[in-house]
Parts: structure tokens; C-alpha cells; sequence
């Protein structure tokens, strides 16, 4: 990677009048911001489907894109929505993403501009579907989904719970309307990113994406390949996903998700991983693999435990997975989200994949021999202030313990408000290729603008940016920083235009 920087920023924090971020022009106002500020990486979380507790990382479909991130203005652009429409559907702009009101009051507009649009992009979206495979899955997931309100494994239906073949296109053609609406919503999406992202590269700037480790139990993916899952005759977990007790959580987390057949993902050359991935590279300029060690083993838990404390440690596929995915795509860019308890296999799985690891500063200073602290970062790696799920650099400022406040102001020379500050400047010049800063930490925002606190279930990925806080003088003071670090292009230096 070259030396550059960027900022983390998910899709639903943008500013905008619809009280969610959006892909229109507020996600372009963005972009602007970045170039003004010589960024060269945005990076986002997930985008699919949100799932329980509104978690992007349990989403119901590893392919489908979030109908809640489509831009309302450019439906009404396109005739389908209309002024006064667009004017009820206003919400405050600085307030916290409401999930619950949304999903209703969303719902039903876009079910409007279907009922406008189905005639006149019909074929555009036939065409489209016939190129995205996964769709008449989704779709027909969503649709059942709908049509029973509840998750896939009560349907009543058991043949289509086992997504036998007959019950499958019987339903197919039941809910043949309710499939077309879910269709046309994702065509939406999928051209509105398009769109967006060719807007935002033609600026330089590419979109660092996250691929969840584990996907939702009540999802298109584990319903119509459960195979590739560790589930029993009823489509049951037998197993689920979490991790033991660390940084984050004293108690560990319980996620929930269901396990991978491993070996049989194995017998058909790893087809899921090679189909996701080329979903993802569809989407994103570069991938951060969440949960990377997990690969090399990770968390069992019995299905039915109260508790991850319970679980237990398995194999994972290591190499073996990667070496031949990652070959399918020799153009793609990956990053290993390599946090959590790096035993030395996890570092040397890390090390044979050759993919850059991450430095997050917030868990850095305890004492010199620390991994996370500067001067023991690596070039091929990134240097993070901190990631969606820590706090931001000034609210974890103020719970950091007197050890850490004292070990900052011994390496940095800084202490109580300048702290954060320096922080960043360590970040921005470390050795790492790519540094990553939430934005919160350049706006100097508190905990209040916390993203997500690992295992809690409520009050997570609801923060918004004021959008008159992206001020022409805060890109300027970005920029500065990052071009006196050398991770501005030379064309976007001072000296260069000077």
C-alpha cells in the first residue's frame, strides 16, 4: 500500500433531512470533505440488511444492500416520489438514528415508488437481476420472511424450510409481487452505489469495506445453503460463534451465529467464500476480513449456553481457505482484522498470508514492548486511533486508567486535553502505510458519539455527524496534518503547490 490516510465513517452517521445516511448527496459532500482534507480511504461498515439490535454485523443477506441507505431525493428525481412525500418523511438532522420509526415509515415510501416505478424500470431491473445470482433468493426469502413474520426456521412450511426445490418455486410464484418489490429495492441500491462510487474514486479516494466473519442464523445465506453450516435436521445450531472474555467484554460475547461446515466447505473448493468475496470486491476497493484469527481457531459455544464462557476452542481452516480464495482474486485488496487474542499461530497465519494486520493506538500504552505502540509498527499494516467498536479518542480519554494516562505522558509528552491531539499525531506518523482515524476524533467528540460497545445489545450504530461540523477549516486542519506525515499524494502538499 502507499502512505496514505483516511477517515472511518459508516454509511448511516452521514448528515441528511431523512434521519438515516443515505447514498446521495450528502455521502458526495463527504467525499468532498475527504479530498479537501488529502484523504485517500473511506471506510465504512458493512451495508447489508441490518439484523438484531440493528447490528450491520448481523445482517440478514451477505450479498443484499440496506434499503434504508437509498437515497429518497433520487427517487423523486426519477418521478417516483413526490415533494410532499419527501417533506413527511423529514426527520431532524442531528438527532440519533431511530431504527424503529424507520423501518415502518421507510417501508411504505419505498412501496410507493415501486408502485410508480415497476412499469417504467422493469426490464432495467430483469436485466440487472439476471447478473446478481443471489437475488432470487433474497428476494424470495424477504418475501416468505413477510408472508409468515418469522424467521425462516418456524415457517410452518417445512419443505420450504428445507428450501426443497418444488416448495421453493412454489412460493416463487405465490409471492411473485411481494419478490419483484424486494427485487426493484435492491436494484435501488445497487445502482445508487454504483453510482456513489464512481463519484468517490474519480476523486481519488477508494471505499474500505468489512466483510462480518459470521453471518445471521435468520439470514438468505444460512436458509438457502445449509449445508455449508453446522445446523441439525430442523436447521438448529448445533454450535454458535462468540469469543471469550477480552478487552471488551470481561464476560466475553455471545453472538450467536451459526458455525461453518468446514469440511464441507472444503469439498467444493470454498464456492461461498469465492461467491461472497466477489460480491464484496463489487462494492469495496479493499476488505477488511473481520475476525481474522478466527480462521485459525475460533470460539465454539453449545448452542442454548447463557453465557460464552462456555465455549471452547476448534481448528480453523487457515491457509488452507486462504491460499485458494484469495487466489480467485489476485487484484483484490484484503486487510486482517487481527484483534482479540493473537496467540503466536494467529501471528504466524497472519504472517504466511502476507495481508496487512491493524495497530489500534487506544490499546497501545501499558508499556514499550507493546505491538500497538509506534515505534513497533510494521510498513504492511494499519494504524488505527481506534475501531467502530471502541470509544472515541476523547472518551477514552477520560476512563483511561492512571497507568495508561501516565505511560501517554511519558511517550508522547502530553497529558489531559492534548492527549487526543497527540494521539492522532503519533497515529499520523507512524511507520504503518495506512492511517485510519474515526472522524468523532478530529471533531474532538466524547463517548456520546460512541458507534458500538461490544456486548451491550441496545444504543449501538445510531451516532450522526452534525453536518455543519465538515467545515472547509476542519479539511484544512486535516490536511495539514496528514501532508506534514507524507501520506498526502505530492500534488496535494503545500509544497507541491507552492
Amino acid at each position: 500500500m502507499e502512505r496514505s490516510a483516511g477517515i472511518l465513517l459508516p454509511i448511516f452517521s452521514l448528515p441528511g433531512r431523512y434521519g438515516i445516511g443515505s447514498l446521495g448527496k450528502e455521502a458526495r459532500a463527504f467525499a468532498d470533505f475527504l479530498h479537501a482534507a488529502g484523504q485517500r480511504w473511506w471506510q465504512i461498515l458493512p451495508v447489508g440488511p441490518a439484523g438484531a439490535g440493528n447490528s450491520p454485523y448481523a445482517s440478514e443477506s451477505t450479498f443484499a444492500g440496506n434499503p434504508l441507505f437509498i437515497d429518497l431525493d433520487t427517487l423523486a428525481q426519477s418521478g417516483f416520489l413526490t415533494e410532499e412525500e419527501l417533506n413527511k418523511a423529514a426527520l431532524p438532522e442531528d438527532g440519533q438514528v431511530d431504527y424503529a420509526a424507520l423501518s415502518k415509515s421507510r417501508e411504505t415510501l419505498l412501496r410507493k415508488a415501486y408502485s410508480r416505478a415497476r412499469e417504467v424500470e422493469g426490464g432495467q431491473v430483469a436485466a440487472w437481476a439476471e447478473k446478481n445470482f443471489w437475488v432470487k433468493e433474497y428476494a424470495l426469502f424477504r418475501a416468505a420472511h413477510a408472508h409468515y413474520a418469522d424467521a425462516w426456521f418456524n415457517w410452518p412450511d417445512e419443505a420450504l424450510r428445507r428450501h426443497e426445490w418444488q416448495a421453493v418455486e412454489a412460493a416463487r410464484v405465490a409471492l411473485a409481487d411481494e419478490i419483484a418489490f424486494q427485487t426493484h429495492v435492491q436494484y435501488w441500491f445497487f445502482t445508487q452505489w454504483a453510482s456513489l462510487k464512481e463519484y468517490v474514486n474519480a476523486l481519488g479516494i477508494r471505499i474500505i469495506g468489512d466483510m462480518p466473519i459470521y453471518v445471521s442464523l435468520d439470514s438468505a445465506d444460512v436458509w438457502s445453503e445449509r449445508k455449508e453450516f453446522l445446523l441439525d435436521d430442523e436447521g438448529h445450531p448445533q454450535m454458535v460463534a462468540g469469543v471469550p472474555p477480552d478487552y471488551f467484554s470481561e464476560e466475553g460475547q455471545l453472538w450467536g451465529n451459526p458455525l461453518y461446515n468446514w469440511p464441507a466447505m472444503k469439498r467444493d473448493g470454498y464456492g461461498w467464500w469465492i461467491r461472497r468475496i466477489d460480491g464484496a470486491q463489487k462494492l469495496f476497493d479493499m476488505i477488511r476480513i473481520d475476525h481474522f484469527r478466527g480462521l485459525e481457531s475460533y470460539w465454539a459455544v453449545p448452542a442454548g449456553a447463557k453465557s460464552a464462557k462456555e465455549g471452547h476452542w476448534e481448528k480453523g481452516p487457515g491457509m488452507e481457505m486462504l491460499r485458494p480464495v484469495m487466489g480467485w482474486f489476485p487484484q483484490v485488496r484484503f486487510i486482517a482484522e487481527d484483534l482479540g487474542l493473537l496467540t503466536p499461530a494467529v501471528l504466524d497465519l497472519l504472517r504466511d498470508s502476507g495481508l496487512p494486520g491493524m495497530k489500534v493506538l487506544q490499546f497501545a500504552f501499558d508499556s514499550p514492548a507493546n505491538a500497538y505502540l509506534p515505534h513497533n509498527h510494521v510498513e504492511n499494516s494499519l494504524c488505527y486511533t481506534g475501531t467502530h467498536d471502541n470509544d472515541t479518542l476523547h472518551g477514552w480519554w477520560k476512563t483511561a486508567s492512571k497507568a495508561e494516562k501516565a505511560f501517554v505522558k511519558k511517550y508522547l509528552g502530553a497529558s489531559g486535553k492534548g492527549a487526543p491531539e497527540a494521539i492522532l499525531r503519533a497515529g499520523q506518523g507512524s511507520v504503518s502505510a495506512l492511517f485510519i482515524a474515526q472522524l468523532q476524533d478530529y471533531l474532538g467528540i466524547g463517548s456520546e458519539g460512541r458507534i458500538n460497545t461490544p456486548g451491550t445489545a441496545q444504543g449501538n450504530w445510531s451516532w450522526r455527524v452534525d453536518g455543519a461540523l465538515l467545515t472547509k477549516e476542519l479539511a484544512a486542519s486535516i490536511r495539514d496534518l496528514t501532508a506534514t506525515f507524507a501520506r498526502c499524494a505530492p500534488e496535494e502538499t503545500p509544497a507541491a503547490k507552492d
